[in-house]
């Protein structure tokens, strides 16, 4: 079997490297950027669910988040109808930055697929997703505190 995660990984940190460079003058770093694109694109998510979409542990995202409040790109709220959980938005700054970071991530995917058909693009995104699907059964299992067996 080829070494699929490998690839996967390597393109995974590759483009994390450039988007960290390119971000660093909005003082974006560490793949903060990813967060303030979500809570951008689902203003008022929760904490918890942020971290769903990310794929990323508690502690992460919650360092994360506090980063992201104190530069200014995020608020946290009160839900009305929880008071545990806070709702995170988007400031002004975030919006702001926003428009940038979204054309990046269109620029990457087309460099990303040049020279791929409509076809295979269709084809790499349904087998992403489904590696995706398998491995997100495993994470979840994890991070119950669960141990997989080899």
């Amino acid at each position: 079997m080829k070494e699929i995660l490998r690839e996967i990984g390597m393109i995974a940190r590759a483009l994390d490297s450039i988007s960290n460079i390119e971000f660093k003058e909005f003082n974006l770093t560490k793949g903060q950027y990813l967060y303030v694109v979500r809570i951008c694109e689902n203003p008022g998510v929760i904490q918890e669910q942020l971290l769903d979409m990310i794929k990323v542990d508690r502690s992460t995202a919650t360092r994360a988040v506090q980063k992201l409040e104190n530069n200014g790109f995020i608020e946290k709220r009160e839900d009305p109808f929880n008071k545990k959980n806070k709702r995170l938005f988007p400031t002004k700054k975030g919006k702001a930055v926003y428009p940038f970071l979204k054309s990046e991530n269109v620029h990457s995917g087309q460099v990303a697929l040049q020279g791929f058909s409509n076809d295979e693009k269709e084809t790499a995104f349904d087998l992403l997703l489904r590696i995706r699907k398998n491995v997100e059964k495993d994470w979840e299992f994890v991070k119950k505190g669960n141990k997989r067996t080899y």
